[in-house]
């Protein structure tokens, strides 16, 4: 019996060098007991084999096997050495999604990468009381699987610019000067309050609408176990127990409104925007707030945060685009990329002000498939896009603008239906379903991945003559 004892810190690479010897001898998935270094194994506990010759795997199984490792249960280290043995042999198997390993771990993974979405999501930082020249800040989390390592490169890349320490119950891990640290270290949670936290919880309680409550949404997006990292999740329970009170008190103190004109036999002038905002149709921020809520379609399990338009609310142009990408994910602002860069100075280059304008996307979560560090962008499904449009179509009705812009085939197929054919409609003006004109262009990310230099320029030129068609649009 083989029972490998692996480190806390540095894990994967130690499943890795012993499940490459024992898959090499043929030691079948029955003989091994994995574990982590300090639990008991088997009694009779054999040595390793002699290092291994290379394995062949299919490019996806290094990228399912580090999910897997973190499984606390210590089952993903199982099933990712049986799927290891039997790839030696059936080269095609982790396609076959119907295979029970193969099941079991995409089951899982699933688990770990909503437990390491949910730690991109909830660490709240307090900051440190001995400030030095670099500010520092200290977090604690409690995850359900051990994904401290997974995590540590996205946090250094968001919060590269300040020392920074996250305390889990089994792993410190510190940035420090520019340094990256993870230490097997048994904490328990801190008592300290930061004042901040405070001022946080004050200004979460008056933002709080008793009447857009929805507990059910509330608790699928920030499950019960995670309240205790979170500072206003202490004001939770008494902000619903009064909520019936507060909105039968909001609903009592109401005006009587008199009736529109047409109870006098007049006709009314109103636009449907103005009869909304006389009935308390949602703001742009209350817009935001529900859609942080949002679990319409799977995007919001892998995706950092949702990504939400911005502008102003009285906008006369709204530029739509397909879907938040890697730099907008992480910052939580639409058209941030390399392509938002490109947006942003073919704007400047045809005498537009991004400040002047709305600037939003079809679906409002970041679609990809990791490979290694990266994250690749993947194309929305329609059902994604369709889950997605209510926001959309809110968006344009808060906003109001004379003209939208539609930005690739997602958003041309989110705004009209039909996304085919951009390349002949492009430049082209159409119609919205409520008659508002519609200028259909390219995505300035469809020019980026043009491998020809002449073919790139020339078409940068038609997306530069699409956007100064704007200026003209808006007259008339």
């Amino acid at each position: 019996m083989y029972a490998p004892r692996l480190p806390r810190i540095g894990t994967l690479a130690a499943w890795r060098d012993a499940a490459r010897r024992l898959a090499a001898a043929r030691v079948p998935p029955s003989a091994v007991d994995w574990g982590l270094a300090g639990e008991e194994g088997a009694i009779f506990n054999a040595d390793l084999p002699a290092p291994a010759r290379h394995l062949s795997v299919p490019r996806a199984f290094p990228d399912l096997a580090r999910v897997l490792i973190p499984d606390r249960s210590g089952q993903g280290m199982g099933v990712a050495y049986t799927l290891l043995l039997r790839l030696q042999s059936e080269p095609g198997l982790l396609s076959a999604r119907a295979d029970l390993d193969v099941a079991r771990a995409h089951r899982i993974a699933k688990a770990i990468r909503r437990d390491i979405h949910k730690m991109h999501a909830f660490v709240r930082f307090r900051e440190a009381g001995d400030q030095t020249v670099r500010r520092r800040f200290t977090a604690w989390f409690e995850p359900d699987h051990r994904i401290e390592e997974t995590v540590a490169d996205f946090f250094v890349n968001r919060f590269g610019d300040m020392d920074w320490q996250i305390v889990t119950p089994d792993v410190t891990t510190t940035f420090q000067s520019g340094a990256l640290r993870l230490e097997a270290i048994r904490s328990t949670r801190p008592d300290a309050d930061d004042p901040l936290e405070g001022l946080w919880t004050t200004y979460y309680e008056n933002i709080f609408n008793p009447a857009r409550l929805k507990v059910d949404a509330m608790q699928a997006e920030i499950p019960k176990k995670y309240w205790r990292n979170l500072p206003e999740t202490r004001s939770i329970p008494s902000m619903i127990a009064s909520a019936r009170n507060r909105v039968a008190a909001m609903q009592q103190a109401t005006p009587n409104m008199p009736a529109p004109a047409a109870a006098h036999g007049e006709e009314s002038a109103m636009t449907a925007i103005e009869q909304a905002d006389l009935f308390g149709a949602p703001s742009l921020d209350d817009l935001r707030r529900d859609a942080l809520a949002c679990t319409r379609c799977p995007l919001h399990q892998e995706a950092t945060q949702i990504v939400f338009g911005e502008g102003p609310a009285d906008a006369r142009v709204m530029f739509v685009g397909e879907q938040p990408g890697d730099r907008e994910d992480l910052e939580g602002r639409p058209f941030v990329g390399p392509a938002g860069q490109l947006f942003d100075e073919t704007l400047a280059a045809v005498g537009i002000k991004r400040a002047d304008c709305y600037v939003t996307n079809a679906v409002k979560h970041f679609k990809f498939v990791q490979k290694g560090r990266r994250r690749i962008h993947q194309r929305p499904a329609a059902s994604e896009v369709q889950a997605c449009k209510q926001w959309l179509t809110q968006e344009i009705a808060v906003v109001d603008p004379r003209l939208v812009v539609a930005l690739g085939a997602t958003a041309l197929h989110a705004l009209t239906g039909d996304g085919a054919g951009l390349l002949k409609r492009q430049g082209g003006i159409e119609s919205l379903p409520d008659g508002r004109p519609l200028l259909v262009t390219v995505h300035p990310s469809y020019l980026l991945r043009l491998p020809d230099a002449e073919t790139r320029a020339e078409q940068a030129k038609k997306f530069r003559r699409d956007l100064s068609c704007v200026h003209d649009l808006l007259k008339t």
